[in-house]
């Protein structure tokens, strides 16, 4: 019996070829998995009679074999060498050099969707020299578009991945930014007596920055500006517990001092060290004119009071959540204060930076504030937001901006 001419071989070939092609595009539509995928292709090509071994080299975020079979190297932990990564078209491997354990193979196969390389194959036929020209490159194109097809769904199937990440992502960071507005008091006093105002510049991103206004009762309020460390919904939901402890306490009529131990548990309790708070808390008295303040690591606010140039208030004990016990925690009192202006920010605001990569920093703010501080409280903060926005010219905002005065006559 004679053998099977090489168009008859073409013909059978073309027939197992469109069988298989058939088989993944169902499994494609079926919405198959990578490994399924992946399978298919080995077993496709596994039981095509002419090829003896090969393997499979796919980019994810390295280029990885993804499926071998019939070799005598275990190509699953063999990264590729740098000669292969430059060659763009199919090549005979023997016209490589340094390809240690690759020499193995006859072809190198780039398979590229539009101009970009998604894989490398590394093929062997059996008995290439009786193997009929037409048939070899028949197999060729054949393995190159199987290929092709089964990298390209898998590539669409991480894009929609990703883009159901990055909709859950979005969906979470909506979250997050709601959760924080609603931490922000939602009335603030503006009166003949006092004065307070506060602006939120957010970022792209959901970050930590909280401030408050509590009234303890008809004289005394406390104020507080805070700034937790991360972002999104875990930075959110810490800086939440925060708020609610914050003014738990405060209800408690505790000392400001036993106020930032209390919430320097809480912090450290729930992020077990992972994470902190950065914090200013300031206590007023109207009827005796006393303002306690306790700088946690956080920016120091500036004060000017009773027609002095300003004070930056620093004093008081490091950062919320990382020590059981707060190291050096002072409280720092100011008798006699009747007449004050308090401005408190974010590190948004300092580290906000123009063109020339200059940041806005302290000297800056303090210049500003002390030829703006007589002007109406509400002014000071739109002229100086105007300020930040020309000073920082083509460059975006890198962090939320948290901005927070009060000015207080008795």
């Amino acid at each position: 019996m004679q053998d099977p001419s090489p168009i008859a071989i073409e013909l059978e070939l073309k027939k197992l070829e469109l069988q298989a092609l058939l088989e993944i595009t169902d499994a494609i539509n079926e919405n198959a998995s990578e490994a399924h995928l992946y399978k298919m292709f080995r077993f496709t090509l596994r039981t095509n009679r002419h090829i003896e071994k090969l393997a499979l080299y796919v980019l994810d975020e390295q280029w990885n074999c993804k499926e071998a079979f019939g070799t005598a190297q275990e190509y699953k932990t063999l990264a590729l060498p740098a000669d292969i990564l430059t060659q763009e078209t199919d090549i005979l491997l023997a016209e490589i050099s340094e390809i240690s354990h690759f020499a193995e193979f006859q072809y190198l196969l780039p398979v590229k969707h539009k101009s970009a390389i998604l894989a490398y194959i590394f093929l062997s036929f059996k008995q290439l020299d009786t193997l009929a020209v037409t048939v070899r490159e028949a197999l060729l194109d054949f393995i190159r578009s199987l290929t092709n097809i089964i990298i390209v769904a898998i590539e669409n199937k991480k894009l929609v991945r990703k883009q159901q990440q990055q909709e859950q992502l979005k969906a979470q960071l909506e979250l997050a930014r709601n959760v924080q507005t609603l931490l922000f008091p939602k009335k603030l006093p503006y009166n003949e007596k006092i004065k307070i105002v506060a602006d939120y510049l957010p970022h792209q991103t959901v970050g930590g920055d909280y401030y408050d206004y509590i009234p303890a009762n008809q004289d005394k309020f406390l104020l507080c500006i805070a700034d937790v460390s991360g972002k999104g919904i875990p930075a959110a939901l810490l800086m939440s517990n925060f708020q609610a402890a914050l003014r738990i306490l405060v209800r408690q009529h505790l000392s400001l001092k036993k106020i930032v131990h209390e919430l320097n548990y809480l912090v450290l309790q729930n992020t077990q060290g992972e994470s902190f708070i950065t914090a200013f808390f300031m206590e007023y008295d109207a009827k005796i004119k006393q303002l306690l303040y306790i700088n946690a690591g956080h920016n120091p606010p500036l004060l000017f009071s009773n027609n002095q140039n300003f004070h930056s208030l620093k004093e008081g004990t490091t950062i919320l959540g990382s020590f059981k016990e707060l190291p050096f925690l002072q409280l720092t009192e100011l008798n006699q204060i009747d007449n004050f202006f308090l401005f408190s920010f974010t590190d948004g605001l300092t580290e906000t930076t123009n063109p020339q990569n200059e940041e806005f920093g302290v000297a800056r703010l303090e210049e500003f504030l002390t030829a703006h501080r007589h002007i109406d409280q509400k002014e000071i903060h739109k002229k100086l937001i105007a300020t930040l926005d020309v000073f920082k010219g083509e460059n975006s905002y890198i962090d939320d901006i948290t901005l927070l005065s009060c000015g207080v006559k008795n």
